[in-house]
């Protein structure tokens, strides 16, 4: 630029008697505010260019990539670089009777400077969480895990920089003095760094995803996984409240995630009745006839009976002893009634395991366990139909004699 022009004040100044000391640092304000305000108009301009343009080609355009970069400011923060890299040049030139002071200003302004790209670096990553987001393939991911790995590293590297700047000396003379301080940096980073390397590790392992339904005892958690970030994931448990534990203990701590459960053809249900000993027995054959009139077992009891009658006659066995040869008992019944009416039963997926068996004997009586699959897998409708299933089993085993363990009444209230 022209020195008379930079120095127009100045002249201006001397010639109505200023001293040149002063006239110098006036001209210095005249300048710097000269500056400020071509900077601040081609600022202003430049932002609403830029952002009428990006507006009206988010309209036209049919992907949304453009209209969430608008949303997290992307435009509006590329706009601000026209007028940083005018400033860069103008301030050697408005400081030219002030080089020291206009190399510390020009250090300030490569900071600003830092400072916008790390800025304009954030509004690119967040549109594209946002975007991806908002894909099939990607919705489930921890993609605020990354981003904020990048910005991690950016914030380290621009902190480098500035610091470069400042005291006129290169990054890699600060890299290796950090090197002296690397158990310290550490330590403070102790918890980024362990975040960083479980959600490495959850990501490439496929252990959760956002929308999974994580039980998590040590932490009290039992919900829906909302968001994976470097340190902490939050889980929105089933009560409304958010339960937030760090990242790495996906990795270090054992957790249920029942995403195997909600993508299965169905919601296991594995419940036991007791049944008291005493009550076990083998049937007559009155008994037996009797039982018949359950249509369930009906055909069954007319078969087995059939071939247990022709054994026992082929093999001369004494029946005046119910204890000779081959017997129904009233407990081995009951079991194969509860396999028939699972097998009846319009919410049991009948394509995945379906069986009903005796556990060992316990000093409660005998454990009738039943192991199924429930079609519905919402958790109401699962509740409803196993309550369903017990209620008739409840009601139904005092028809084959039995009777389900219950504490005395004397013991109970002795208990209360």
């Amino acid at each position: 630029m022209n020195n008379n022009i930079v120095h127009l004040l100045y002249d201006y100044l001397i010639e109505l008697g200023i001293s040149e000391s002063f006239a110098r640092y006036l001209n210095l304000v005249g300048l710097f505010l000269a500056m400020l305000f071509l900077v601040g108009i081609l600022d202003f301009i430049i932002k609403r260019v830029i952002r009428k343009t990006s507006i009206f080609f988010a309209r036209k355009t049919k992907t949304n990539l453009d209209d969430i970069a608008i949303t997290n400011k992307l435009p509006s923060r590329l706009a601000h670089i026209f007028p940083l890299l005018l400033t860069l040049e103008l301030i050697p030139v408005v400081f030219t009777d002030f080089e020291y002071l206009g190399s510390t200003v020009l250090k300030l302004g490569a900071i600003i400077g830092i400072i916008l790209i790390l800025n304009i670096a954030e509004s690119i990553l967040r549109s594209l969480r946002d975007y991806l987001k908002k894909r099939p393939g990607y919705s489930d991911k921890p993609i605020d895990s990354y981003i904020q790995v990048f910005m991690i590293i950016g914030w380290i590297l621009a902190i480098l920089t500035i610091f470069a700047i400042i005291t006129d000396t290169t990054i890699w003379k600060f890299v290796t003095a950090l090197g002296a301080a690397s158990a310290v940096l550490l330590l403070l980073f102790k918890d980024t760094i362990l975040g960083l390397v479980a959600s490495i590790q959850v990501s490439m392992n496929d252990m959760v995803r956002i929308g999974d339904w994580i039980t998590f005892d040590k932490y009290g958690a039992d919900g829906d996984l909302i968001e994976i970030s470097l340190a902490t994931v939050k889980i929105q448990n089933f009560d409304n409240t958010i339960t937030t534990i760090p990242t790495y203990a996906l990795i270090t701590d054992s957790f249920k995630n029942w995403r195997g459960m909600q993508e299965s053809g169905g919601r296991r249900i594995k419940r036991a009745l007791i049944i008291k000993q005493k009550n076990i027995k083998f049937l007559t054959d009155k008994e037996i006839e009797k039982l018949k009139n359950i249509q369930l077992i009906a055909n069954y009891l007319n078969t087995r009976n059939e071939k247990i009658s022709n054994y026992n006659q082929k093999n001369n066995i004494d029946k005046t002893l119910l204890l000779n040869g081959q017997n129904l008992t009233n407990i081995g019944v009951f079991r194969k009634y509860i396999e028939s009416y699972l097998s009846n039963h319009s919410a049991i997926n009948s394509k995945m395991t379906m069986m009903t068996r005796q556990l060992a004997p316990t000093p409660q009586g005998i454990p009738i366990e039943i192991y199924v699959f429930s079609s519905d897998k919402r958790w109401t409708n699962y509740e409803y139909i196993m309550s369903d299933i017990f209620d008739h089993l409840l009601a139904a085993v005092s028809y084959f004699d039995l009777e389900v363990f219950e504490l005395p009444t004397s013991l109970q209230k002795d208990d209360a």
